[in-house]
């Protein structure tokens, strides 16, 4: 089975729409996914790049919601916009899902967190969301919280970033087959197209 790294952050917009896609496309391809959480923010820092939150970009923010709104629709599910962004929390909902991804239920947290953002309104990693999303997951949230925090997984996803970074990867979400980087929702179809024709 084919493999291709899914690199995300929660807090990324348009990763929302792969966030609930990617799953049903992969079935469809027999493709074997590995999600990969790492900080877009901390490389878009980086890189002096900061997106959409200024006064001056409004305009593109706007055209950045409707987008997601008709992208969203067209893929057959809807999109409640203006989503509360940029996120207080962001950090923490990366580092929640980078100790899922350790311990199983990563994919499920991030698949609810994104429907929870997008769909109700309401912020990753904030009360009252965050005890709601754990508690439907059936996990302790003291216990969770304090291993999301842990020195090891704060290294975990830093190291994550790092090796994002110098495979090419400069926003979310982006998809990677051996050398190959494909940034934005839209290029997960021009992955597989590129898988084939090798």
């Amino acid at each position: 089975m084919t493999k291709i790294d899914f690199w995300f952050s929660i807090g990324s917009t348009y990763t929302y729409l792969t966030v609930n896609r990617i799953a049903g496309v992969a079935k469809k391809e027999n493709l074997s996914i590995n999600w990969k959480p790492f900080s877009v923010r901390k490389i878009m820092m980086d890189m002096d790049n900061i997106p959409f939150t200024p006064p001056s970009k409004k305009v593109k923010s706007d055209y950045m919601w409707r987008d997601i709104e008709r992208r969203a629709k067209f893929y057959g599910f809807e999109a409640k916009v203006p989503a509360p962004y940029p996120l207080k929390e962001f950090d923490l909902a990366n580092q929640i899902a980078i100790l899922g991804m350790n311990e199983g239920w990563g994919v499920d947290y991030v698949i609810i967190t994104y429907k929870r953002w997008f769909q109700q309104g309401k912020e990753p990693a904030t009360e009252p969301n965050i005890s709601e999303i754990l508690n439907e997951l059936k996990l302790n949230k003291d216990e969770t919280l304090k291993n999301a925090n842990s020195e090891d997984i704060k290294s975990q996803y830093l190291q994550n970033t790092d090796i994002a970074y110098k495979l090419g990867v400069f926003g979310s979400p982006t998809f990677v087959y051996k050398d190959e980087v494909f940034w934005g929702d839209d290029r997960l179809e021009d992955c597989i197209k590129w898988i084939k024709s090798q």
